[in-house]
């Protein structure tokens, strides 16, 4: 939110384009400084549909799972001018030049804190560096205990930033990220994703190109909500992604469907193929499918 607040506030920009498909994080921060925003539909491709952009106003668009490869992005930046690309979901796509471009460290690695902005946009200001090391029990304790029992904390962290200004990123997550093995990470979430969709992409009612250094496995099916439940039972945790799409959209339309059917199967570098095996073969003996 950091960057997105930096990248607006440079290029003075008048309005914002944001999808209906996202948290509330962006439009709650708009609607605290004032921007003007307005929403907008995507389609089957994870593209926008119906954005009426004028040529001082800017249209955020997310790399939904890494679906959005280079040329999807050179397109979308010839189609509407002003773009920002969210690569929350997409850590390593790498940014093109003379485009706007956001990434969030939390989301891919256990740090407290931390995003990424590359743009050639500049404004002066005077901002304060976070301070991180007393939020981090939470991550520790997931290495010997269970994840659910610092689940109040994680929450209590992600709440945190909705009271703060616009900040640098703390020094002990800048730490913690010079010492991660970015090719390994890249390696094994490309691996996971690859397996999976091998096992899974019969029945998964997404077509999804296999992005590197994935996010997640996004498995679309029908009543998965009732899947998640009996995953839970399997110990394996999916979580909703953006619940306030359920809340803030028509049940008809395709946002609501992403939200309310999409599995987004866990890739990361955490586990191995072992473990995909493991989600792979849960999900057939519940779907009953080969």
């Amino acid at each position: 939110r950091d960057c997105f607040l930096y990248l607006f506030q440079s290029r003075v920009a008048k309005k914002i384009w944001i999808p209906y498909f996202l948290g509330d994080t962006i439009y709650k921060l708009c609607r605290k400084k004032d921007i003007k925003y307005s929403f907008y539909h995507i389609d089957k491709n994870w593209l926008p549909v119906n954005v009426e952009q004028q040529p001082d106003e800017y249209i955020y668009i997310v790399n939904y799972y890494g679906q959005l490869d280079e040329d999807a992005i050179l397109v979308l930046k010839k189609k509407y001018g002003n773009i920002i690309v969210d690569n929350t979901q997409a850590y390593f796509n790498a940014p093109l030049e003379g485009i706007d471009t956001l990434y969030s460290c939390r989301k891919y690695f256990g740090v407290p804190d931390g995003g990424v902005l590359f743009t050639d946009a500049h404004f002066e200001c005077d901002m304060e560096q976070e301070v991180s090391y007393n939020r981090v029990n939470f991550l520790l304790g997931r290495y010997e205990k269970t994840a659910s029992e610092f689940y109040p904390e994680y929450v209590a962290n992600n709440d945190y930033f909705d009271t703060q200004p616009m900040k640098r990123m703390s020094k002990l997550t800048k730490n913690l990220l010079h010492g991660i093995d970015y090719e390994f990470v890249k390696q094994r979430r490309t691996e996971n994703f690859k397996y999976l969709h091998g096992r899974l992409g019969k029945i998964n009612q997404l077509k999804l190109k296999i992005p590197s250094g994935a996010f997640a496995y996004p498995l679309m099916l029908e009543n998965a909500g009732e899947i998640r439940k009996q995953l839970i039972k399997q110990k394996i945790y999916i979580p909703v992604l953006w619940p306030n799409v359920l809340d803030e959209c028509a049940v008809a339309s395709w946002e609501y469907k992403l939200a309310s059917d999409v599995l987004p199967l866990p890739v990361d570098q955490r586990y191995d193929l072992d473990d995909m095996e493991y989600i792979a073969e849960t999900m057939s003996a519940l779907l009953n499918f080969v």
